[in-house]
């Protein structure tokens, strides 16, 4: 079971449990974020890495987690920020992990796979390893499969990846990354900003890598 997102960390995630030697269920979560490209995205990246199977399932966060990704009346920033963002969406990963915890259930599948990273992460809380060893721990109290001997396993790849590692692992996997979304003011049909945190993230990452940056740009992007 692996959640796409439809950004780079999602894309790489799903090609590595490929490798592996899974046969990947994916889930996207369409939770009324404003960047709706990036669903279309993770279902291109789901077929060009030939998924299994891929889900998405509808869950409206706006009435109960403010968020700038989810009320259009907050702005997205477009300059550095300090402490936690208000691109924040609260609870995200925990409801993802969750839903994602009860599909794999009903599979009989007991790993999954999700792209977060504790470098690059915009301060977000739910990326860490702490949030991520909580939710295991979870999960091996939560479930039936659990209770009788299978219980779940979290997987984080790129737990301890900058931007720069997933664009250099990603290059030496052959993933488009052009299909990707992680602007969050994407318009609908992809092209990114340039100027949120997500953008300046992704652009640094080339950068660092020395690739080449795929991306679509409907803004000009800032330098950092």
């Amino acid at each position: 079971m692996v959640l796409v997102s439809g950004g780079m960390d999602s894309a790489l995630t799903l090609a590595i449990a490929g490798r592996q030697g899974f046969s990947c269920h994916a889930l996207s979560i369409d939770y009324g974020q404003r960047h709706q490209a990036e669903l279309k995205a993770a279902a291109e990246i789901c077929a060009t890495l030939r998924a299994r199977e891929h889900r998405i399932i509808h869950l409206e966060l706006s009435g109960i987690a403010a968020s700038a990704l989810t009320d259009s009346r907050q702005t997205i920033p477009e300059q550095p920020t300090t402490g936690i963002p208000p691109t924040y969406v609260p609870a995200r990963n925990t409801l993802f992990l969750a839903l994602a915890l009860g599909w794999a259930e009903t599979l009989r599948c007991d790993d999954l796979f999700i792209g977060v990273n504790a470098v690059d992460y915009s301060g977000y809380p739910d990326c860490r390893p702490e949030f991520i060893q909580g939710f295991q721990e979870l999960a091996g109290l939560a479930t039936k499969r659990a209770m009788e001997g299978h219980t779940p396993r979290i997987h984080t790849p790129l737990q301890h990846h900058s931007k720069a590692d997933i664009a250099q692992q990603g290059a030496r996997l052959g993933i488009d990354f052009s299909l990707t979304v992680s602007c969050y003011q994407a318009t609908p049909d992809g092209a990114a900003c340039g100027r949120c945190d997500a953008c300046r993230l992704r652009r640094d990452g080339f950068t660092a890598a020395g690739i080449p940056d795929p991306t679509r740009y409907h803004g000009t992007p800032t330098t950092s």
